[in-house]
């Protein structure tokens, strides 16, 4: 088995069975972006031969504070799952805490694709020409890594720290809002706790969108219609422990309650 499989194969189990890993960067060396991406990669194919079903892509890294906290100057992607999709029903969620290692939240602006990406050298213009609608995004994220002792080839090949989301209704109109100049607020068990405005992903969140449909054509993979895209963090991530409650509000847009439960 090769060191790519072996990896992958590591974090599945740390997925599976709770248990985190050290990081792949002290344990194995690795140092490369692009055997990091081999490695989510394989981990992908893993799960889609399981019946696992792909509904969109995530980006991370958005922040130029965290870019430069770990040292790059891009951001990463990785996928986003049907089975950890939590819909919301009237504004709220109800979430099992237990789902995730060492999780924390936080908002974003998500996509969803109408008209297939195929590139190259696509724009916001490109993104928004071919986004159906848009909405409220909230992922949680989460670490197979202990102790998020991540550098970014430990996050990239884990999935990007993905571990599940949820979503405000669509919205046609919300396309022709000033995505940038959106404002988010977090409540905390009705405390505010984070905020922030959607410049914050990449200065835009169709830059941020656009970066990953030309990232992902390196790969040989489009956006297609029916894809979802979360855009990247525009506020700070949030610790998160059974029990608590967080309300997203975003310009425009009705409020959405994640209950950890």
């Amino acid at each position: 088995m090769s060191a790519v499989e072996t990896l992958a194969e590591r974090l599945d189990t740390a997925w599976r069975m709770h248990t985190p890993i050290p990081p792949i960067t002290e344990s194995d060396g690795i140092a490369s972006v692009e055997t990091a991406y081999a490695i989510q990669t394989h981990w992908t194919n893993m799960r889609l031969a399981r019946g696992e079903k792909i509904v969109g892509r995530k980006i991370g890294l958005t922040s130029k504070a965290i870019q430069q906290q770990l040292g790059v100057n891009e951001p990463d992607y990785g996928t986003l799952w049907q089975s950890s999709f939590y819909p919301a029903t009237k504004g709220r969620v109800e979430i099992p805490a237990g789902d995730f290692l060492q999780p924390r939240i936080e908002g974003e602006v998500a996509f969803l694709i109408g008209k297939p990406l195929h590139g190259p050298n696509i724009t916001a213009e490109d993104v928004l020409a071919a986004t159906d609608a848009c909405a409220m995004g909230i992922e949680i994220v989460a670490s197979r890594i202990a102790d998020w002792r991540i550098k970014l080839v430990d996050t990239i090949a884990d999935n990007a720290s993905y571990g599940g989301f949820t979503l405000g209704p669509w919205d046609k109109k919300m396309r022709e809002a000033d995505l940038g100049a959106l404002a988010m607020t977090i409540h905390q068990n009705g405390e505010l706790a984070a905020e922030g405005v959607g410049a914050a992903a990449l200065g835009h969140p169709a830059i941020s969108t656009a970066w990953l449909a030309n990232k992902l054509l390196e790969f040989g993979v489009s956006l297609q219609p029916g894809d979802i895209v979360i855009s990247g963090g525009i506020t700070r991530m949030l610790p998160v422990k059974a029990g608590d409650t967080f309300t997203f509000s975003l310009t425009g847009q009705p409020p959405v309650t994640v209950a950890f439960v």
